[in-house]
C-alpha cells in the first residue's frame, strides 16, 4: 500500500517506534531509523527490516534534542530514500516526580525532544509533503495527551503541547493532500513503561507481574497492554487513502482509559 513512499520514524530503534517501522515497512514503505542503542544491535534491525521487506532502510543517531541534528536528518532522509513523505515524531523520554522537586534541566530536555523536537521535524519535512502535493504526519502523542496523572509534568505538558501543534498543522495543510494527526496510546510495556513497573513493585513490596496488573488496574480498564504492533497498524492506516479525511484529531489506543 506504500510502496514508493518514505518515512522517517524518530525514536524508532526500539518500543512504539520500531512497531511503527515495522509496520510502514511491511507496507513497502521505505524508512529511516532514528534513535539510541547499541550500534550492533541497531544495525540488526535495520538489515533485518530491509531483508524482509525488501525496502531501503537507512539509520541516523540524530539527537532530536538539537535543532541543527533535526534539520540534517530531514535531508539525510530525503536524500537516501527519495524524498519525505511520511513523518513520524515518536521519540520520547519521561521522568516522575512532584512539581516541587522536578528537576529544571529534566524539564528542558523533555520538552526539547518531544515537543520542541517534533515541532523543528515537521517544519523541514513539510517542504518536501508539499512539493508532492501529499504527505501523512502522525505524533505519538499519549493519554497524557488528553488527561493527567501526578509526578509527570514534563510529560503530560509535552504530550499536552503536542496535540495543539497537530491541531494546527492540520489546518495550516488542510487542502493540500497533507494529514496530520497524533496516536494516543495508553499503557504499552515500553523501556519506560517497564521501569515505571518495576519501581512499583519495589515500592509495595511485590513481583513485577503483580506490580504490572496493578498499573493497568488504576487507570486501563481493558487490564491489558496496547502492543507496538497494533499502534503500528493504526499508523498505517493514518497513512492510507481511507484517512485522508481524518486530521487534526486525537486516536486515543488506550483499552478504555479516557473513556472513563
Amino acid at each position: 500500500m506504500l510502496r514508493g513512499k518514505a518515512a522517517l520514524v524518530t525514536g524508532s530503534t526500539s518500543g512504539i517506534g520500531l512497531g511503527i517501522a515495522r509496520a510502514l515497512a511491511g507496507q513497502g514503505c521505505a524508512v529511516m531509523l532514528n534513535g539510541f542503542g547499541e550500534p550492533a544491535e541497531i544495525e540488526t534491525i535495520r538489515e533485518t527490516l530491509a531483508q524482509e521487506h525488501d525496502v531501503p532502510v537507512s539509520y541516523s543517531d540524530a539527537d532530536l534534542s538539537q535543532p541543527d541534528d533535526i534539520a540534517a536528518l530531514v535531508a539525510m532522509t530525503a536524500d537516501q530514500l527519495g524524498g519525505l513523505d511520511i513523518l513520524v515524531n515518536n521519540a520520547g523520554i519521561q521522568h516522575t516526580a512532584p512539581v516541587t522537586d522536578f528537576p529544571a534541566d529534566i524539564w528542558d530536555k523533555i520538552i526539547a525532544i518531544m515537543l520542541t523536537g517534533a515541532f523543528h521535524a515537521i517544519q523541514h519535512a513539510l517542504p518536501h509533503m508539499q512539493e508532492k502535493g501529499w504527505g501523512r504526519i502522525v505524533n505519538t502523542s499519549s493519554v497524557h495527551g488528553l488527561v493527567a496523572s501526578v509526578q509527570k509534568s514534563a510529560y503530560v505538558s509535552a504530550k499536552h503541547g503536542i496535540m495543539g501543534l497537530t491541531k494546527t498543522v492540520a489546518l495550516e495543510t488542510a487542502g493540500q493532500g497533507i494529514t496530520c494527526n497524533a496516536i494516543n496510546p495508553g499503557f504499552v510495556r515500553t523501556e519506560l513503561v517497564q521501569a515505571q513497573i518495576d519501581d512499583r513493585a519495589q515500592k509495595i513490596g511485590a513481583s513485577v507481574e503483580e506490580a504490572a496488573r496493578n498499573m493497568l488496574s488504576e487507570k486501563q480498564p481493558s487490564l491489558e497492554f496496547v502492543t507496538p504492533e497494533q499502534i503500528g497498524a493504526l499508523c498505517v492506516f493514518l497513512c492510507s487513502d481511507a484517512a485522508a479525511q481524518i486530521t487534526g484529531v486525537p486516536i486515543p489506543i488506550d483499552g478504555g482509559w479516557t473513556a472513563q
